[in-house]
């Protein structure tokens, strides 16, 4: 328990890091649009991460998507008051992937939301 906030969330340790997991974690839009904004914008309320990133979705939504960001060691979170703040656990996963984080976040794709699916489906043309 954390201030009084209860979280039960193993964070792994680097040398635990588990690539098909990372990678498995990074494959949903949402989690993908998460982590980029964490990236770039630092540590963040999570409310701020769903309202700026565009993530239209329920806070208990947005939660199962960060407790599995958790779990797989890309993003690690603190409680202050009843706020929660995430951050990319970035120094770790350049330790044991080197230019993985880069990549990701770099990478050209569709922005998430409703219309997502639809774009992956489109046949090209």
């Amino acid at each position: 328990m954390l201030d009084g906030v209860m979280d039960d969330v193993l964070e792994p340790a680097a040398a635990d890091f588990q690539l098909p997991r990372i990678l498995a974690a990074l494959a949903d839009p949402h989690r993908l649009a998460t982590v980029r904004y964490v990236a770039r914008h630092g540590e963040s309320w999570c409310t701020q991460v769903m309202q700026e990133a565009g993530l239209a979705m329920t806070k208990s939504t947005f939660s199962h998507h960060l407790r599995i960001l958790r779990e797989a060691g890309v993003v690690t979170k603190r409680h202050a008051g009843s706020k929660g703040y995430m951050r990319l656990r970035r120094d770790d996963l350049d330790g044991r992937y080197p230019g993985l984080m880069n990549a990701i976040i770099d990478a050209d794709v569709a922005p998430a939301g409703p219309d997502a699916a639809r774009r992956e489906d489109a046949p090209a043309g």
